[in-house]
């Protein structure tokens, strides 16, 4: 087993942290999916962003850019989002070598589980 760090941030190993929900655990909240799903852009894994994207907007596919290097990840606010919520939106900052990624992203439960949704990307 590797003990390396999450991308999402948080001070546990990969494995405790976003590992879990890329191996099919469902976040227990929206900020905690959200994390998972910037960890699965650092990992490229286009199974978990497929699985936690809303049907509705979920796209076919997910193309990732070979020369993109994701390196932090801040999350600046949340909004409702909890087990006692059925939506919920995260605003965070995503850091990639040569700039970052602003964006307010919206959630829903769907069938108990949190989804992503869409989002707004903020100046």
């Amino acid at each position: 087993m590797t003990t390396r760090s999450c991308p999402c941030g948080l001070p546990a190993a990969y494995e405790e942290c976003c590992g879990r929900y890329h191996a099919g655990a469902a976040a227990p909240t929206a900020e905690l999916l959200m994390r998972s799903r910037y960890s699965a852009f650092v990992r490229r894994d286009a199974g978990h962003l497929l699985r936690t994207w809303h049907p509705r907007t979920r796209p076919e596919r997910i193309g990732f850019d070979p020369g993109m290097r994701w390196t932090g990840l801040e999350i600046l606010g949340t909004t409702d989002g909890s087990a006692f919520h059925s939506t919920g939106t995260v605003t965070f900052r995503a850091f990639y070598r040569g700039g970052s990624l602003h964006e307010r992203s919206r959630f829903e439960r769907v069938d108990g589980a949190w989804v992503y949704v869409d989002g707004d990307v903020l100046s």
